[in-house]
């Protein structure tokens, strides 16, 4: 965990939007031209891999923002971590693990009583259904063990194909790529597809980038959603990929005012993690309750 005081590091990219801008072939240029000339599919795909290498320099710490020691933690927090943040549920889940730390524990509790422990996040009644049942379904059906295969994951209580993903990727090594909102948005915002369903979604970009890729992919996408590229209000004066971006100009493009904008470390601000790894550059989030 890192307890530092300084001032985060603010990574090297993000001051390349302006130099990027000024270049001849600028990001307002570059949008003009795919608008006026369809982009073909090998254009695309290449564009879409030059997104990933850049964002990897934008993001070399990027990782799961759900604090987690092992993946029956990982498992619970995705759960709960369906209409809240990242932060509220990192808030809540130390309480709520001292408590439950294993699936027999959670398998046992007394309904009232989880709900309590969980309600910051929200919709705590239908969550706390969901932790029972596949806490009961853990400990009956898999010896008390999370499974490492997508096809058990998913008949799970309250687990779907992002919730699997997840865990798969963090706690087991194995690829997945994790459509939650912000990637559904930015892998539209980008071009790489005009779906609407997350699963068709997952199978277009699966079909754009190595598997090797996807796990960090969904990372590095999820990182610049919600840092920079926001749903209402994106910043893109203060992009880094901008001359990448068929989508420039739907945020705020004045560099001063799009850097007020940045979100967690990029603005300065605490990050999402209570716990977050070692290299990561801003501060720990505050625990709940804490000024």
């Amino acid at each position: 965990m890192s307890s530092s005081g300084e001032a985060p590091v603010v990574p090297a990219a993000q001051t390349a939007a302006p130099d990027a801008q000024a270049a001849p072939a600028g990001p307002a240029t570059t949008a003009r031209k795919a608008a006026a000339k369809p982009e073909s599919r090998l254009a695309m795909v290449r564009r879409a891999r030059r997104i990933n290498r850049e964002l990897a320099e934008v993001y070399p710490y990027a990782h799961p923002e759900l604090d987690f020691r092992n993946p029956f933690e990982l498992l619970v927090a995705t759960v709960l971590s369906a209409q809240t943040t990242d932060l509220r549920v990192n808030q809540t889940t130390p309480a709520l693990f001292a408590r439950y730390p294993a699936p027999e524990d959670m398998a046992a509790a007394v309904p009232e009583e989880l709900e309590e422990l969980i309600r910051p996040t929200g919709f705590f009644r239908a969550k706390a259904k969901s932790l029972i049942g596949l806490s009961k379904a853990l400990r009956d059906d898999f010896g008390g063990e999370v499974p490492g295969r997508l096809e058990d994951l998913v008949k799970l209580p309250g687990v779907g194909r992002k919730t699997a993903f997840v865990v798969l990727g963090n706690a087991y090594g194995v690829p997945g790529i994790t459509v939650d909102t912000h990637f559904m948005r930015l892998a539209r915002r980008w071009k790489w597809t005009t779906q609407e369903d997350p699963v068709k979604i997952e199978a277009e970009i699966a079909a754009i980038f190595p598997k090797s890729e996807w796990t960090m992919l969904s990372h590095r996408v999820i990182f610049h959603g919600r840092r920079i590229c926001h749903a209402r209000k994106p910043a893109c004066g203060a992009c880094p990929i901008t001359h990448l971006c068929p989508s420039y100009g739907e945020g705020e493009t004045d560099p001063e005012k799009a850097k007020k904008l940045l979100k967690y470390e990029m603005g300065g601000h605490p990050g999402q993690r209570l716990n977050p790894p070692p290299d990561y550059p801003g501060k720990p989030a505050p625990p709940l309750g804490a000024s």
